[in-house]
C-alpha cells in the first residue's frame, strides 16, 4: 500500500505534462470505476450505495473530485516528492477535525506537540533553502492547493463514519469514482488540446489501474487483515516512496529544507494521530480513514 499510494505523485507529474488536470482526473476515475464495476455488481453492493447517493456524492467531492484535480494542477508547479510530503499532513488536520467534533483526546499534550511539529515541518519544507516553488506566487498557490487536499482527505472519513457506515466500501468507492468520472468528462473534452505524449498516456494508465482500482481493492483487503485502526499506518511511508521516485525517476533535488522538514512532519503526524503510542488498539466501531492518493 505504501508503494501503491506513494506512486501517484510521480504519475500525476508525468500525466499533466501533456494532459489537462481535468482530463487526468476523468481518465483516472472513470477508468477505475469501469474496472471495479464488475466486482461491485457481482457482490451486489451498488444498491446500498445508490440509496445514499447524496452522501456518496459528498464523499466523492471531498475524496476525489476536489483533491484529484487540485493535485494535478499543483504538480504543474511543485515537485512530485514535495507534493507527496505535504499530503502526509492529513493526520494533523484529522486531529483538528476530531477536536471540533468533540474529541478532547485530540488535544492531549503529546498530540498538541505533534500538531506543532508537523506544521513547523511544513513551514521548513516550503520556506527552507534548496526548494524551488516554480514561478513565484504560483508555487505558493500550489502549496495551498496541496494543503487544501490534505484538509479534504481529513474530513472525508468522518462523512463515511457518520453517513455511510452501513454501505459496503466497494459500493461507495465504485459509485464515487463513476460520479466523478462522468462529471469531469465534458470538462476533460473541452480542455484537451493536441495528442498526449506516450509518457503521459503510460502514466495515466498506471495511475488508473495501480493507484486507484488495485489500490482501493488492496486497501480493503488490508483492513480485513489488520483492522481499520492499523491499516492506515502505511501512510507514514508514502512520502518516502514519493520523494525517492521523484529523485530517481524525475531527477528532483533533495534540498536542505526538505531534509530538515521531512522528519518533523512524519514525527508530528505520528504523535498527532497516535499520541505517541506504538500500538493501536483495534475497535469494532472505528471506520477506516480513506488514505490519500
Amino acid at each position: 500500500m505504501a508503494v501503491l499510494w506513494g506512486m501517484p505523485y510521480l504519475f500525476i507529474k508525468e500525466a499533466v505534462d501533456s494532459l489537462s488536470p481535468p482530463a487526468v482526473v476523468c481518465i483516472r476515475t472513470l477508468g477505475a470505476a469501469l474496472l471495479l464495476l464488475p466486482f461491485a455488481l457481482r457482490r451486489g453492493v451498488l444498491g446500498p450505495a445508490l440509496r445514499k447517493w447524496r452522501w456518496v456524492l459528498v464523499f466523492a467531492l471531498l475524496e476525489m473530485a476536489g483533491p484529484f484535480v487540485l493535485l494535478a494542477h499543483a504538480e504543474q508547479t511543485l515537485p512530485s516528492g514535495i507534493t507527496g510530503l505535504l499530503v502526509a499532513t492529513v493526520p494533523l488536520f484529522a486531529a483538528l477535525v476530531a477536536f471540533t467534533r468533540g474529541d478532547r483526546t485530540a488535544v492531549r499534550p503529546v498530540r498538541l506537540v505533534g500538531l506543532g511539529l508537523g506544521f513547523v515541518g511544513v513551514a521548513v519544507v516550503v520556506a527552507g533553502p534548496g526548494l524551488s516553488l516554480g514561478d513565484g506566487p504560483l508555487g505558493v498557490v500550489a502549496v495551498g492547493e496541496v494543503l487544501l487536499v490534505a484538509v479534504c482527505y481529513a474530513i472525508a472519513p468522518f462523512v463515511v463514519a457518520k453517513h455511510l457506515r452501513d454501505v459496503p466500501a466497494l459500493g461507495s468507492i465504485t459509485l464515487s469514482l463513476l460520479m466523478v468520472g462522468v462529471g469531469y468528462l465534458p470538462i476533460a473534452l473541452l480542455t484537451t488540446h493536441g495528442i498526449p505524449t506516450t509518457r503521459s498516456i503510460a502514466a495515466v494508465v498506471a495511475l488508473t489501474v495501480l493507484c486507484t482500482a488495485v489500490a482501493f481493492l488492496a486497501f480493503f483487503a488490508l483492513i480485513r487483515e489488520v483492522g481499520p485502526a492499523r491499516a492506515p499506518l502505511f501512510t507514514y511511508v508514502n512520502p518516502i516512496v514519493a520523494i525517492l521516485l521523484g529523485v530517481v525517476v524525475l531527477g528532483e533535488s533533495l534540498g536542505i529544507g526538505l531534509l530538515a522538514g521531512f522528519p518533523l512532519i512524519i514525527v508530528g503526524c505520528w504523535l498527532a494521530a497516535t499520541g505517541g503510542s506504538l500500538r493501536v488498539r483495534r475497535r469494532s466501531d472505528e471506520m477506516p480513514p480513506v488514505a490519500p492518493g
